[in-house]
């Protein structure tokens, strides 16, 4: 058994392709050694800003040879079918034997392969797999037709410890590397997998991406706790640091005094997003004046002089801010509302001042149904929340738009709601986002949401496979956790139906409210979906019409997952899909409805008359616990109908000769078809 080694050794790769590149790779190669059949062992995957390696171990020396056993045509085929199967399969008539078959005789060929060397079948895969490797982003450089991430410098490709010339491009491999760019710059020579990870780690190269992770995170921790001060951990930032460096050295710096009066949000962002440093608190939970940094370097001053270089970059962007900050709050939100007519929403949906009217329009519409909601706060949380877009702060730093809202709100002298409204109203951004909950926060995230998809709808740009421009079913999204996680009693069609009406009479109206309605229903299976809530269950209560009450939706859906998860409840399925399937048949056959009164003088047998008798006495004492929205009592007053259900079809003939009789047995059925779908659709029921 032998070992791979193979380093692609290019300029920097980008942070955020590493993990997902060094992970294809380690497929693809593995992928084409097992459909050559070659086993290993071990892989191991290696990646830093400069390399992606990897390290196969336990693998054969040459492919197994393959004796394979191939049957022809019959032997007194034609000549044009014989020779063809000879050339095909590399043979000679005299090399094939001939069988009797039950079929008769065949020509049989016996076709021996030899394996070929791994080192043969390792090239030609490698080759193959950095052709196909998929960057995000890739490039050319010089006059090389072949494109790479960033420039390839070197490739090192050692199998058995012997160079296997792998070629890309311009680049044919070799036995050497580099170390640190500016550490241990200098090539040296590696035989193995194990030499090749000690010969890097003198080289300051630390090649496990997991050991650079627990390196910056431990000493992250470490510097903060010597100042008496703890580490924001950020997991997201780890990953994206650990990508910078190969030879991490986590260094502390401090932020200006002048500066810590800015909100804590915009230094956080000037820091984690934009420098890439780690946010430090002291004991308190309060930002301390102190960052931290990953270095790639080790310097004789202790790298005083790239502490130095990060704080004077850091002072330089937060005196903007500062003076952002600073004019930002001379100007009242309400002064910036003109400012909102000259930039544009979306071309077919008018200007954001347009949109705000609109919000406004829909803030004070939702806030009948939002209990505790003061109409006023929420008008007014909707006409000046979109004004920030308009300050320095949010051109500079767009992830801060709502939250600088706030600031300034909260500046103006506006109430408490209206400026946490401001702050909340993209809210929910995704999944892990927290939902609003105070009632003006949740009338304007809701108008938000609804007046952005009841736009786009309306222009017919609806979500089409995996396209969704406009973040429509985040949107959506949005609007159920609201209404769910809130229990507001919220009629959706009225609200789409409101939303599209502040749309110019021109646009498509009725159509854009089905549209949702559908929609949401997808959305809504989704939703539940992830929390274990069978998909059918949900679009059975959806079909119910008007039902678009989200809380009494996911309440019915609740109670029905029971019942049907019940003996009764399933026998019951199976009797009304009886039922259903026979009256499918015969409606169809008859070319009529059996929806129609039952005649209780035609009723001959005890069946079905304890099933009509059954049928009404259920629904007389369901049918007020529905409205109560007791379904799980409601469910249980359904469950007395399986037994007469069970008989009927049992003791019962539907087809009479009697044609009377035969028509009211099927008005029967039509009745407890009736009768269940005043629970749900039953029959988009899986069973």
């Amino acid at each position: 058994m032998a070992e791979l080694l193979l380093e692609l050794f290019s300029e920097e790769i980008p942070a955020r392709m590493q993990a997902n590149a060094i992970n294809k790779l380690a497929e693809t190669v593995t992928g084409w050694l097992n459909g050559a059949g070659l086993t290993y062992d071990k892989v191991e995957t290696f990646v830093t800003p400069r390399r992606m390696a990897l390290v196969i171990d336990g693998l054969p020396l040459k492919q197994l040879d393959v004796r394979e056993e191939r049957r022809g045509p019959r032997s007194d085929a034609p000549e044009k079918a014989i020779n063809g199967f000879l050339a095909g399969n590399g043979v000679t008539l005299e090399q094939c034997e001939k069988r009797d078959t039950p079929k008769g005789v065949f020509l049989f060929a016996i076709v021996e392969q030899k394996g070929r060397k791994t080192e043969e079948v390792l090239r030609q895969g490698i080759e193959d797999a950095m052709a196909v490797l998929p960057w995000p982003k890739s490039m050319r450089w010089a006059d090389n037709k072949v494109r790479w991430v960033r420039q390839l410098d070197r490739i090192l490709c050692l199998f058995d410890g012997k160079v296997i010339p792998v070629s890309y491009g311009p680049v044919t491999a070799g036995d050497t590397t580099r170390g640190h760019r500016f550490l241990a710059p200098a090539e040296f020579s590696v035989a193995n997998g194990a030499e090749y990870k000690e010969k890097l780690r003198a080289a300051k190269v630390m090649i496990d991406r997991e050991e650079r992770k627990q390196v910056i995170l431990d000493g992250a921790k470490k510097l903060a706790a010597a100042e008496g001060f703890e580490l924001l951990e950020d997991a997201g930032l780890l990953e994206e640091v650990c990508g910078l460096v190969e030879w991490p050295v986590p260094v502390m710096g401090k932020v200006d005094d002048q500066f810590m009066d800015i909100p804590r949000e915009v230094l956080e962002t000037s820091m984690r997003e934009h420098q890439k440093y780690f946010v430090v608190e002291d004991k308190d939970g309060k930002l301390a004046a102190r960052f931290i940094t990953v270095s790639n370097m080790v310097t004789a001053d202790n790298n005083a002089k790239i502490i130095a270089g990060n704080e004077r970059v850091l002072r330089a962007r937060l005196h903007d801010a500062k003076f952002f900050w600073d004019q930002d709050r001379k100007v009242t939100l309400q002064s910036r509302l003109p400012k909102l007519d000259n930039i544009v929403f979306h071309a077919k949906l008018g200007s954001l001042a347009e949109r705000v009217l609109r919000l406004r329009g829909l803030a004070r519409e939702l806030s009948a149904d939002i209990p505790n909601c003061d109409v006023k706060l929420a008008d007014r949380a909707a006409e000046i929340g979109k004004a920030d877009l308009v300050s320095q702060m949010v051109f500079e730093f767009t992830e801060l738009q709502g939250l600088m809202g706030k600031y300034y709100a909260e500046n103006d002298g506006e109430a408490p709601e209206v400026a946490n409204a401001i702050a909340e109203h993209y809210a929910p951004a995704g999944p892990s986002d927290s939902c609003p909950t105070a009632p003006v926060s949740v009338a304007v995230a809701l108008a938000e949401k609804l007046d952005t998809l009841a736009g786009f709808f309306t222009i017919d740009e609806k979500p089409t496979g995996s396209k969704d421009p406009f973040a429509l079913r985040r949107a959506a999204l949005g609007v159920i956790r609201l209404v769910l996680e809130n229990g507001l009693r919220l009629p959706l069609r009225r609200a789409f139906a409101f939303a599209v009406s502040q749309y110019p009479a021109a646009i498509r109206r009725d159509e854009a409210v089905e549209d949702l309605m559908a929609f949401f229903a997808d959305r809504l299976k989704v939703h539940l979906r992830e929390q274990g809530v069978r998909h059918d269950l949900v679009s059975a209560v959806f079909a119910l019409d008007g039902e678009d009450d989200l809380v009494r939706l996911l309440a019915r859906v609740e109670a029905l997952s029971d019942f049907v998860s019940g003996e009764s409840g399933v026998n019951l399925m199976a009797g009304y899909k009886r039922a259903s399937n026979i009256l499918r048949i015969e409606e169809k056959k008859d070319d009529t409805s059996y929806e129609a009164d039952v005649s209780a003088s035609l009723l001959s047998e005890e069946e079905e008359r304890k099933l009509y008798e059954a049928l009404i006495d259920v629904r007389h004492k369901a049918l007020p616990l529905l409205r109560d929205e007791d379904y799980a009592a409601a469910m249980t007053e359904f469950a007395r109908l399986r037994e007469p259900v069970d008989a009927f079809f049992e003791k019962v003939t539907v087809n009479s000769d009697n044609a009377d009789e035969r028509a009211n047995r099927l008005k029967l059925l039509a009745q407890i078809r009736t009768a269940l779908h005043d629970i749900a659709d039953f029959s988009k029921i899986e069973s």
